[in-house]
């Protein structure tokens, strides 16, 4: 298991989230993000590199939700792995967290003109 590693990418609030996102690791991380994330702002969330996630990790995407929505503002996660989005369907979550996985890209790219 990886250690969950937050980085920012860019400077107009985005974020690049990997490694796991579980019990033993999303404490830790929470602690981290809450230093680091500028709930301010609206917030764009990379998952791409997130290779493992439980029900802790679910809750750690809803609490940023929380954090930001005390701050009048949003975040979008995005490229959400499958895992992530199939454990969101299962729990009754996906209409609360907003995940897009790789197939709404494609699906962009391949819109018609």
């Amino acid at each position: 298991m990886s250690a969950p590693d937050l980085q920012q990418d860019g400077p107009d609030g985005r974020f690049r989230l990997s490694g796991a996102l579980t019990f033993e690791t999303v404490p830790e991380l929470l602690d981290r993000s809450r230093k680091l994330l500028p709930f301010e702002r609206a917030l764009e969330i990379d998952l791409t590199g997130v290779d493992r996630i439980d029900s802790a990790g679910l809750a750690l995407l809803i609490e940023w939700l929380r954090l930001a929505a005390a701050h009048g503002q949003t975040i979008a996660f995005r490229q959400a792995p499958a895992q992530m989005r199939d454990l969101a369907r299962v729990s009754g979550l996906d209409g609360v967290l907003p995940l897009s996985g790789p197939d709404a890209v494609q699906q962009k790219e391949g819109a018609s003109p």
